[in-house]
């Protein structure tokens, strides 16, 4: 049975041959198992170069070691790090000794979760590790920093030290009212409530925004045969990726790729054409094609600009999922001697480009991001996971429920809290209520 304080060891580089592989421990009072690998103490934070022993004395590998004494490490705990050549049998065998030394295999994400068990980093500082390991751009490599430096929790603790400061003037009318406070100073109470609703829907943009540069978009290429999807797909990534012909039905199977958009990823699928057809193979493709729609954040519904939107075109439109968010791509305006151009009504949003010259691209790449709401040039965004933007949405949803009840104190307080209970989801203090505290150390109330 594992338990919470067991020293930990894994290979911190990836499977497969490199220059340099690292072994890394943490641990409580790991100075015994350093003597024992290295033969001597090393120094602390101070690269060392030894000989990493086996069980008798001999040389397993030649390298680095790093020794980080608690409490100033990544884990908050003893840390060794061994920085050996990166051969799968080298770190294979450095980590058995390891073992043998009284380490076990670390599991998932345990070194990161005793991090943040010790306080070293917060809930949304550990997520923002894995996010910056996985950013798939520039953008979001360089928003999970700032998230992994603290920039989100800065701004859920500024929401929360506002919100507190709303609660304690609240609790203070219902729990002492024998000093004659004016109820809830309405002037200041509300004032300060809304500035705080505008602070939380402020960063619940700010989260909507950075959750596009973490999970990107979806996007679906629908349409009838030879409207020219695929040449659009080709035309987007850069490279002859699908198989362009003028034969109705070569796509049979979907063909995905991912490319970015000023810094924002996107996930773009080509799919069969949709129509009515008895081969069984270009029927399958088609059945796929709706389950593509159905995941889609963005559907580019292509039509050849030659014959415009045909009653075929709108038959598709109507079996599209209810709220589905699509844009209308008249494509091959070099054979229609059209120019390209954006032109947005209330039923929808139509674009002319041409896949084959490249004619409206860029139209189109702006519209996809400015449909799901993307703010060209956002620097300030917070890399947000879906359970951040839940809070947030929660959070915002109590205080502007908070708002309706400024002639009920107590229900007033209570929407208060439970905003103050979502914004604690987000970086995990599960604290308790310390209201009190809080109101005799900011306020003159026991005489």
């Amino acid at each position: 049975m594992t338990r919470p304080d067991d020293p930990i060891v894994a290979i911190a580089t990836p499977p497969g041959r490199g220059g340099v592989g690292v072994v890394r421990v943490s641990g409580k009072s790991l100075a015994a198992m350093a003597q024992s690998l290295f033969g001597k103490q090393p120094a602390p934070r101070l690269a060392t170069r030894t000989g990493f022993l086996d069980a008798h004395g001999a040389t397993l590998d030649d390298g680095l070691a790093l020794y980080f004494p608690a409490p100033n490490s990544y884990t908050g705990e003893d840390v060794l790090e061994l920085q050996g050549h990166g051969g799968p049998v080298v770190m294979q065998m450095l980590l058995s000794r390891c073992v043998e030394l009284g380490a076990r295999v670390a599991e998932p994400g345990e070194f990161t979760r005793r991090a943040f068990l010790n306080d070293k980093l917060d809930l949304a500082q550990a997520e923002s590790v894995a996010d910056l390991i996985e950013a798939a751009t520039d953008s979001a490599a360089r928003c999970a920093l700032r998230s992994l430096r603290g920039g989100f929790s800065d701004a859920i603790q500024a929401l929360l030290r506002q919100l507190i400061e709303l609660r304690m003037l609240v609790e203070a009318t219902l729990d002492f009212p024998e000093e004659e406070l004016d109820p809830l100073d309405r002037a200041d109470a509300k004032g300060r409530h809304a500035k705080l609703l505008q602070a939380v829907e402020t960063s619940l943009e700010k989260s909507r925004q950075g959750s596009l540069l973490r999970t990107g978009l979806h996007v679906v290429l629908a349409g009838q045969p030879n409207v020219g999807k695929s040449s659009l797909l080709n035309c987007l990534a850069g490279e002859e990726l699908a198989i362009v012909t003028a034969i109705p039905g070569t796509t049979r199977d979907s063909v995905r790729q991912a490319v970015q958009i000023d810094g924002v990823p996107l996930n773009i699928v080509d799919t069969a054409g949709l129509r009515e057809t008895r081969d069984e193979v270009e029927r399958m493709g088609i059945a796929r094609t709706w389950s593509e729609i159905e995941k889609a954040d963005v559907v580019l519904l292509l039509v050849d600009a030659r014959a415009g939107v045909t009653k075929r075109d709108m038959e598709l439109v109507a079996r599209l999922p209810p709220g589905a968010k699509r844009v209308f791509v008249h494509n091959k305006i070099d054979l229609a001697g059209a120019r390209p151009r954006i032109q947005r009504e209330a039923a929808a949003t139509e674009l002319y480009v041409s896949a084959k010259t490249g004619a409206g691209i860029d139209l189109l790449r702006a519209e996809l991001l400015a449909v799901v709401g993307w703010q060209q040039g956002a620097e300030n965004v917070f890399m947000a996971r879906e359970r951040h933007l839940v809070a947030l949405r929660q959070a915002a949803y109590h205080v502007t429920q908070a708002g309706e009840q400024f002639d009920r104190p107590e229900l007033f307080a209570e929407e208060l809290r439970l905003a103050q209970a979502q914004l604690n989801n987000i970086t995990g203090e599960f604290v308790a209520d310390d209201l009190l505290g809080e109101i005799f150390s900011h306020f003159c109330i026991g005489k």
